[in-house]
């Protein structure tokens, strides 16, 4: 279980124990419930920490489940289907365990059939499906604005432009010019699309994906994130396996091997929220210009991953070998660029 799953799973059941409670505090203050099943506050409290943790389980491990195999390969239309046909299951699913743990806390004579469709019980399925689907879409909202900052523009903390040390990784497709000329537009963007689709093991390495810019993308770190355990060599390395592991699918539909290279550097950078009615979180400064310019060198010095000498001093490379490329000026730079080729033992 990655640290990505973990954190899903998190959201998951700490989003569905926050909703039975609050679930529990209506039925059970000042309220009387209609139906044969009589709950006061303290059995609404129990009942909603039992059931939460356990819906939130199911409702993680599906939606990892989904992101990893099904939301590559459907449309939206069908993912929409197959969520409705999935939140139609949760609640059948709901009803079973809410009626165990009912008979496990104070016991009843009342049959399945009978709590299932007891008075009132179609307030609750309702409940629960607007519950399920608020939660998905903070999930997918997440998703489109990177892990973690949905939480971060809530707080505010992107509001007044802060500082922070970063990594940044500029990977660009290698001859894209001429797989677009050979694929056709429509094509060469289903390529783009599967290559990014892949790109999404980084996300093992605590990868952010800042931003899809063409055929590039941008990915970055916190400075301690992604020196952690070499995370951000880890990263790139993977994604150009996983590449090399999916050559037969590459040669079968497109007939090539995409290949990407990458310029990486680590500095100060800001960050703020800007845009009124897009909301965007960027970052600003030198680092990222530097990161992107060295990623521009890697066909002229004929290597597929080139770093800064101030990255590569920060940590003593464990599992690859370095070679000095010289000093390099970068253009629209005043003081010139050591940089090193990074490759794996």
């Amino acid at each position: 279980m990655s640290k990505r799953n973990l954190r899903i799973l998190g959201f998951y059941i700490i989003g569905w124990t926050l909703s039975m409670l609050f679930l529990a505090i209506v039925r059970g203050v000042g309220t009387e419930e209609l139906g044969q099943l009589k709950f006061d506050f303290k059995s609404s409290i129990i009942i909603g920490l039992t059931l939460g943790p356990i819906l939130g389980l199911i409702s993680g491990l599906a939606s990892i489940w989904a992101e990893k195999n099904l939301y590559r390969k459907l449309t939206l239309g069908k993912l929409l289907l197959l969520r409705t046909l999935y939140a139609f299951l949760f609640i059948i699913f709901m009803t079973f365990v809410a009626y165990w743990v009912y008979q496990f806390y104070f016991g009843t004579e009342i049959s399945l059939r009978t709590f299932a469709m007891d008075k009132g019980s179609g307030a609750i399925y309702f409940y629960i499906w607007v519950t399920d689907f608020f939660l998905t879409v903070i999930r997918q909202v997440n998703l489109m604005l990177g892990e973690g900052n949905l939480r971060k523009l809530i707080l505010g903390k992107f509001y007044t432009p802060t500082e922070e040390e970063r990594i940044f990784m500029f990977l660009d497709l290698q001859a894209s010019t001429m797989l677009a000329e050979k694929l056709g537009h429509i094509k060469y963007s289903t390529l783009i699309q599967d290559c990014y689709n892949d790109l999404a093991i980084v996300n093992d390495f605590e990868a952010e994906i800042y931003q899809y810019v063409g055929d590039e993308a941008v990915l970055t770190w916190p400075l301690e994130k992604g020196l952690k355990n070499q995370n951000y060599l880890k990263a790139y390395f993977n994604f150009v396996d996983l590449l090399e592991q999916r050559t037969s699918y590459y040669q079968e539909k497109y007939n090539c091997q995409p290949f990407f290279k990458a310029g990486i550097h680590a500095g100060l950078v800001t960050v703020t929220e800007v845009g009124k009615y897009k909301k965007e979180i960027a970052y600003h400064g030198d680092t990222i210009n530097t990161a992107a310019r060295i990623q521009g060198q890697c066909n002229k010095l004929e290597a597929s991953l080139l770093i800064s000498e101030t990255l590569k001093n920060q940590i003593v490379l464990e599992g690859y070998s370095y070679s000095k490329k010289g000093v390099v000026p970068l253009k629209g730079k005043q003081n010139e660029v050591t940089i090193y080729s990074i490759l794996k033992l």
